[in-house]
């Protein structure tokens, strides 16, 4: 299962404009940002799916669907093992 995971923007890549530091439950991974419309900042919240941020969502937002996830057990677990090992740099 494939799941849209909120992640945190914690750093820009200095020499990859597209690419930015995602942190999601204690995972930091380099995602790619191209998708979005407009820059995007440390302390950015945005959707997470197979690498690539997908849109901006408000930590309000970001908080109930990990609350959400957090409760789909092996599901969530899985894909933030995939999300530990993944590497796109």
């Amino acid at each position: 299962m494939c799941l849209g995971i909120p992640g945190e923007i914690v750093e820009l890549l200095p020499d990859r404009s597209d690419l930015a530091t995602v942190e999601v439950a204690g995972v930091r991974r380099a995602i790619s940002v191209g998708l979005l419309d407009g820059p995007v900042r440390p302390g950015d919240w945005v959707l997470v799916h197979v690498g690539f941020a997908m849109s901006r969502i408000d930590e309000a937002e970001a908080a109930a669907t990990l609350a959400l996830l957090n409760g789909l057990g092996p599901a969530y677990t899985d894909e933030l093992q995939a999300l530990a090992e993944s590497d796109i740099t």
